[in-house]
Formats: C-alpha cells, sequence, structure tokens
C-alpha cells in the first residue's frame, strides 16, 4: 500500500468498495469473472493466476513463486479441487511461495511457505515475477497422483513438431525428459516413487491433459502404448487428420472429445466420418465413458484383438 500512497493515492481511496484485499498490504481492483474460461479447470487455474498476480509484488529476495501457483502461472494442467465434488472458487486457495535456502518462510494468510534447496532449484522471470522453472515445479509436487503427475510432464516436455494443421511449430518447449530426471535423482523428495513413476510415461508429443490421462489408462491397464496425435493419410495420399491416440497396425483410432465449439465438432464428425470411410475404426471418448473405465477398456481391447 505505501507504493500506492507514493503514487498519490490517499487512505480514503484505498478503502474504497472497488478495490479487494486479497493480502496484507496489498489493494487490487475487484476481481471480475471471465466468461470466455471454458470449464471448470481452467476457470479455477485463472482464478489461481490471479492470485499469483495479486500477491506478487510482496515478494522478497529469495522467494518465488512454486509448487501448485507456479503451474498456474505457467499455464499448465492442474488437478480440480472440490469441495462435495463442487469446484472450490480458485481465489480461495492458498499461493504457494518458495524461499531458497535458509531465509525467513513467508507467514501470510493464504499462503502456504516452502523451502527450496538451491542445488535442485532453478527460477525463471514471468511477467515480471520470479516463478519456479518447469523441471523444479514438477519435481516439487510428489504428492500429486501419477497420472497427473504424468499430465504436466506431458505438458511441460511437448516438442513442438512441424506437420498440417499443428500450431506453433518449433516452440520450444518448457523442459525435457533429460531434465526431469536429473531434478528427481540423488535427492530427496516428497513422493519420490511417484515420480520416479511418472518420469517414465511422460512423452513428447501428447497434445492436452486428458489425453494423457486417457493414455495413462491404457498403458496401465496392459494395453500396447498408441501413438500420439499420428497423422494419418488414405491410400490416395490425401490428408486425413492427425489423431489423439493411434493404432497405425491395427487401423484404430481412439479420440477424446472434451468441450468444444459447435464449428469444432462439426469439423470433427467430419473429419471421423472420413477416417470411418477408409477403413478406420474410431473409439470416441467422453468424459462420461472416461468415468466408466472398464467399458472403455473393453471396447479398445475388442479393437486391438487382444
Amino acid at each position: 500500500m505505501q507504493d500506492a500512497r507514493d503514487a498519490g493515492l490517499n487512505d480514503g481511496r484505498l478503502r474504497r468498495g472497488d478495490l479487494d484485499a486479497p493480502f496484507h498490504g496489498v489493494r487490487t481492483k475487484r476481481f471480475k469473472a471471465d466468461s470466455t474460461e471454458r470449464d471448470v479447470f481452467e476457470r479455477q487455474a485463472f482464478e489461481r493466476q490471479v492470485q499469483a498476480r495479486r500477491y506478487a509484488p510482496r515478494l522478497k529476495p529469495e522467494q518465488f513463486l512454486s509448487h501448485e501457483t507456479a503451474v498456474a502461472v505457467l499455464g499448465g494442467p492442474l488437478p480440480l479441487v472440490t469441495v462435495k465434488n463442487v469446484p472450490v472458487d480458485g481465489k480461495t486457495l492458498p499461493v504457494h511461495v518458495s524461499t531458497l535456502g535458509v531465509g525467513p518462510l513467508v507467514r501470510a494468510s493464504g499462503v502456504r511457505a516452502h523451502r527450496a534447496d538451491p542445488r535442485t532449484t532453478r527460477m525463471l522471470e514471468v511477467q515480471g515475477y520470479p516463478v519456479a522453472d518447469a523441471a523444479t515445479t514438477w519435481a516439487q509436487l510428489g504428492a500429486w497422483s501419477v497420472p497427473d503427475l504424468v499430465a504436466l510432464g506431458d505438458y511441460f516436455c511437448r516438442v513442438w513438431r512441424a506437420g498440417p494443421g499443428r500450431p506453433d511449430a518449433g516452440r520450444p518447449p518448457f523442459t525435457s525428459l533429460g531434465e526431469l530426471r536429473a531434478r528427481i535423482e540423488g535427492v530427496r523428495r516428497k513422493g519420490i516413487l511417484r515420480l520416479r513413476e511418472a518420469v517414465e510415461i511422460i512423452r513428447e508429443d501428447s497434445w492436452s491433459p486428458r489425453e494423457s490421462k486417457l493414455r495413462y489408462l491404457i498403458v496401465s491397464a496392459g494395453l500396447p502404448e498408441p501413438r500420439l496425435n499420428h497423422d494419418i493419410y488414405d491410400d490416395h495420399g490425401m490428408f486425413l487428420g492427425c489423431f489423439d491416440l493411434v493404432y497405425p497396425d491395427k487401423k484404430v483410432v481412439i479420440e477424446y472429445h472434451g468441450l468444444m465449439h459447435a464449428s469444432r465438432y462439426a469439423a470433427d464428425v467430419e473429419r471421423i466420418a472420413a477416417l470411418r470411410a477408409a477403413g478406420w475404426t474410431v473409439i470416441e471418448v467422453t468424459s462420461s465413458l472416461f468415468a466408466r473405465r472398464g467399458e472403455l477398456l473393453a471396447r479398445i481391447r475388442r479393437a486391438l484383438g487382444v
């Protein structure tokens, strides 16, 4: 608040109802919901980002945003936090702040403090504030489930390859599989067994957390691992599309359908119809089918003939 006073704002202005006080000594414009957020996962992550930006000016030297807060800032997939199956407001979740080395930990309402080992911690700057880099962030989250760790690792390690309709070809990944392995080797980590299991399943060409978790379900059930986001052409060389999970030798495709705009849905219908006409078996997975895992796996086994 002293910065605001130095800028000429008086105490009366700082007490007005159009300002929120998310943390001691911080005043921000009142939060307004962003209706463009598509689903509850994105909405909660967006709200976490809001809180991170609000707290960031209070960071002291050797302090940085970490753990789930760093995931939100870096745009990664986060597990949905619910109470009685209802998603909680992301602004009520703690901001995670780590202190590098032996400096004092943060003591503030709405903040969860951590201590970071300088030997295994790297930071980067996002919008002017220090944030744990991708490999550091991933290695901090051993309390997560293996599927969630795989989804986050896939996001951080994605290689943006060239190909028909592939966006941002050549864009560098956040980190690499080798770097993830290096961050968990030779040190004590919470959830080290989960981290070690997950790092062996992370791949470089998954495009969404739902694809990642579907792939994890498939391989953990003992089924063959599919190719990811594989380009398919018909017998005449015509491009039919890039599909989520593909078994080329069996001519089987598995597509996950999340929320999508009507125009995107219509395009997907045509794309899948063309694929079936070319002799491919397509298993379309919705969130409802994904929840019925036994049924889903049975469909995949039948299609693969295993």
